[in-house]
Parts: C-alpha cells; sequence; structure tokens
C-alpha cells in the first residue's frame, strides 16, 4: 500500500513537472511575439531616420507584420487541430526566427517590410498552436485560470523588456539589433520544444482541412486590416481604404457560405454561439482595438509632443505595465475563481472605460503625470480582462477544437488592433487643428477627441459585458456550455 502511495506522488510530481515545463514553453514562444512589438514600436522612429523613408511609409514595418499574423490565425489554429499543435507550434517558432535574422539584415524598406510580413506569418502559427497547447494542457477552472494568468503575466514582463530593450539597444546598437534579439531565444525554443513537447499528431475529429474557407478566410483577413491599416493614414473615403474594404466583404461573405455548405467546415458557425465565445471576441475586438490605438497616440504625445527620448518614454509606460504584471498574472486568476467570469468582465471593462475617459482631458500643460491615473487604471481593468476574456473565448471547447478557439480568439485580438487604430486615428487627425505629433498645446485636441471615441467603445464593451448570461468561473469542461445564452 505504501509503495502504491509513493508511486501514485511520483507520478503526480512527474505530471506537476511536465505541465510546468509545457507552460514555460508555450510562454517562451509567445514572449517572442510580444518583444517583438514593443521593442519594433520603440524602435521605429530610428528606422525612419536611418533609411530615410516617410512616416507613413514607415507603419509597414508594423502594418505587414499585423497583416500576416491576423490573415494567417485562423487557418494556423485550425491546422494544429489537424496535423498536431507541436509540428505547427515548432515550425511558427522557426519561420519566425529567420525571419527576425533577415530583418536585421535588410538593406532597405522593402526587404525590411518582407520580413516583417513572414514574421507575421510564423507568429501567427505560434500564437495559435501556444494557446491550444495551454488548452490541451491545463483542464477548465483554476488550473487553467492560473496558467493563463502566468501566461498574461510574463507576455506583458516581456512587453515592458521589449519596450526597455528597445530603447537601450536602439540606442546602444542601432535599430538592427532589436530585430536580432529574437535569434537566440527563438533557437532556445526550438530545441527545448522539440525536446520536451509531447507528440499529439493532430486531435481533430475530422482530419480534412477546409481549403477553400482557409483561402478565403486568409485572403478576407488580410484585405480587411490592410484597408483600416490604410484608413489610419489615407481616411476611409481613400480609394485604397474602400477598395480593399469592400474586397474583404465580399470575401469573408463567401467565407461564410462556404462554411454553411462544407463537410468539415474551418470554423463550424454553430461554435460561435456556444457559450461566452461570441461575447468573449466581440469584447476582445473592442478592448484589443483601443488599446492600440492608446498606445500609438501615447507613444506619439510622450516622443514627438514632450520630446521625451525612446528609453524615457519606455520607462514612461512600465507602471502600467507593472500592473499587468502583477495584477495579470496573479490577482486575475484568483479573482476569476473568488468571483466568477461575468462580475470580472463587468469590473474589467468598468475600469477600462473609467480609464479612457480620464485620458480625455490630455494636455501639454498636465504632460506626463496629467495621462497617468488614466494610464493606471485602464491597465488594471485590462490586466484582469485580458485573461477573462481568453478564458472565455476558449471555455467549453472539446478536444480537437482548440486551436479553433485559439485561433479565433487570436484573431479577434489581431483584427482588433488596425480597427481600432484607424477610428481613432482618423477621429484625431480630422479634429486636430495641427498635424499629429505638432509641438504646441493644440496638437492634442484631436487627442482629447480621439479618447472620448474610445471611451464610447469601452462603453460598448461594457454593456455587452453586462448581458452575458450568469455564471461563475469554469470549474469543469465545459461548464460555460450549461450557462445562459452570451447575449439576450
Amino acid at each position: 500500500m505504501e509503495q502504491v502511495t509513493i508511486q501514485k506522488n511520483e507520478e503526480e510530481r512527474s505530471l506537476a513537472s511536465n505541465t510546468r515545463l509545457i507552460l514555460s514553453l508555450v510562454v517562451i514562444a509567445a514572449f517572442l511575439d510580444v518583444v517583438d512589438f514593443s521593442i519594433v514600436q520603440i524602435a521605429l522612429p530610428t528606422i525612419r531616420a536611418e533609411l530615410l523613408i516617410s512616416t507613413a511609409d514607415s507603419q509597414w514595418v508594423i502594418g505587414a507584420y499585423g497583416l500576416t499574423m491576423a490573415g494567417f490565425l485562423m487557418l494556423s489554429g485550425r491546422a494544429g487541430d489537424v496535423y498536431g499543435q507541436k509540428k505547427l507550434f515548432i515550425t511558427g517558432i522557426i519561420v519566425f526566427t529567420l525571419a527576425s535574422l533577415t530583418a536585421g539584415f535588410a538593406p532597405s524598406l522593402l526587404a525590411l517590410v518582407a520580413s516583417r510580413a513572414v514574421q507575421g506569418v510564423g507568429a501567427a502559427i505560434t500564437s495559435a498552436t501556444a494557446l491550444a497547447i495551454l488548452t490541451a494542457t491545463f483542464p477548465e477552472g483554476k488550473e487553467r485560470n492560473r496558467a493563463f494568468g502566468i501566461f498574461i503575466a510574463v507576455l506583458s514582463a516581456g512587453f515592458a523588456a521589449g519596450a526597455l530593450a528597445g530603447g537601450v539597444l536602439t540606442a546602444a546598437f542601432g535599430w538592427r539589433s532589436v530585430m536580432f534579439v529574437n535569434v537566440p531565444i527563438g533557437a532556445a525554443a526550438v530545441l527545448l520544444s522539440q525536446r520536451y513537447l509531447a507528440e499529439d499528431g493532430g486531435r481533430a475529429a475530422d482530419r480534412r482541412l477546409d481549403l477553400p474557407g482557409a483561402l478565403s478566410v486568409t485572403s478576407g483577413l488580410i484585405l480587411l486590416v490592410y484597408a483600416f491599416t490604410n484608413a489610419a493614414d489615407a481616411g476611409f473615403s481613400s480609394l485604397q481604404t474602400i477598395l480593399p474594404l469592400g474586397l474583404s466583404a465580399l470575401i469573408l461573405a463567401g467565407f461564410l457560405a462556404i462554411e454553411y455548405r462544407s463537410e468539415a467546415p474551418l470554423m463550424p458557425l454553430g461554435f460561435l454561439r456556444r457559450g461566452t465565445i461570441l461575447a468573449a471576441n466581440v469584447i476582445t475586438l473592442i478592448i484589443a482595438g483601443t488599446a492600440v490605438g492608446l498606445l500609438f497616440l501615447l507613444t506619439i504625445f510622450l516622443q514627438q509632443i514632450l520630446g521625451y527620448s525612446a528609453l524615457f518614454s519606455a520607462l514612461g509606460l512600465l507602471p502600467p505595465t507593472l500592473i499587468f504584471f502583477v495584477v495579470g498574472g496573479w490577482g486575475a486568476s484568483w479573482l476569476l475563481d473568488r468571483f466568477g467570469m461575468k462580475p470580472i468582465l463587468v469590473l474589467s471593462t468598468t475600469l477600462i472605460t473609467v480609464g479612457s475617459a480620464l485620458l480625455t482631458p490630455i494636455s501639454v500643460a498636465g504632460g506626463y503625470f496629467g495621462i497617468l491615473p488614466g494610464m493606471l487604471l485602464w491597465s488594471l481593468g485590462a490586466s484582469i480582462g485580458f485573461p477573462a476574456v481568453t478564458i472565455a473565448g476558449l471555455a467549453g471547447t472539446k478536444p480537437g477544437e482548440e486551436g479553433l478557439a485559439s485561433g479565433l480568439i487570436n484573431t479577434s485580438g489581431r483584427v482588433g488592433g488596425p480597427v481600432g487604430l484607424a477610428v481613432i486615428l482618423t477621429v484625431a487627425s480630422a479634429t486636430n487643428p495641427q498635424p499629429l505629433g505638432a509641438p504646441g498645446s493644440a496638437a492634442v485636441i484631436g487627442f482629447q477627441y480621439a479618447f472620448l471615441v474610445s471611451t464610447i467603445l469601452n462603453g460598448i464593451g461594457l454593456g455587452i459585458a453586462l448581458l452575458i448570461g450568469r455564471g461563475k468561473a469554469p470549474t469543469g469542461m465545459h461548464s460555460f456550455e450549461t450557462s445562459n445564452a452570451v447575449v439576450g
């Protein structure tokens, strides 16, 4: 009897060790994406100066990455279900790492943008499969909540590390070093993943991949993000916005028709009606969109209007990032376990809405400390909101659907970014008496209107959170399937 107990304890310790190792590997890979986003954002002014490119053209260093990542998330998630998450996960890291290397050696804007586009494909594959691996490893309830809390905390730390590293590396070694820093991290992640991640061979019940659906949703999403990226610069009435937006609408409508008729759909339409999945994805779309717009405007405010260096701008964003690390990493999972999903989503969206409202009086006279309360309150809400909506978007998934749910919630976040940025920048540009980033007190009038729109959008997110059916934080597999309808 004692021998059986000892053997059982050893098996439990081995299982716990394996799950911690899986979480670490997934976090390392996701860390690459977050670090890359913040590190390149900080280095962008230097890239623009060295390559002698305009502000509008330089945005494609960010935009190309966002286009391909948003476009390939759905396909990557479902491909992982069909062909195996480990295989796709490692492939994504390799693609991302090699593209980072070529980006560091890029001799021109065109070469840099091409490398960034390939980076986006690798990041899409890795991001979709990373969440799917976590979903398959940790059962719904406290274990998954805690795992996602740690996941979000480390990613928040990655954002801070990327911002700080971007400022330090750019100042000391030039912008190319911010590309090269991904290479050793990626190489280590590949070696460790190959050795320690278990082979899964694909868990989807139907092993066919819906290629017509995959092609249509990928091209439709790329065109959608491209249209809104153009809108951020040229406005919604421009031909370069209207044409891809119209084509995107046609192609995505075709995707829905394909999925309705397909025997093995890439995204079964009934999946959206399950539990909290639809509400979680809509809230993610809103929060991610306003977050990207907020970060972009605050970066302009700190660097171009207040005259902060890249390093001091990064330090200025450190307090809210620390809130993400501490509250999002450990507080969010405890709150979810203690109070349940709906109360936390309501609290999160309330704090985000009030935080956005506190940013509307932004002014040159108020300086950094004028925007600090709004940033802190917004980050407090978002730090508990992102883990909550991610868990809600993955709740109730059946074996073989982890990649589908992961790809969908990731897509909502990635599409929300350029959509929100386009809307907020359009408002800021249309209402600002001077070009964005110009010196002087009048240069932030458009910012005030932009943050007002952000407040309204987040208020809509709050309304959706209030309409979610009652339910506690998930405590068992498929627990959200027994909750009330998502909306209404």
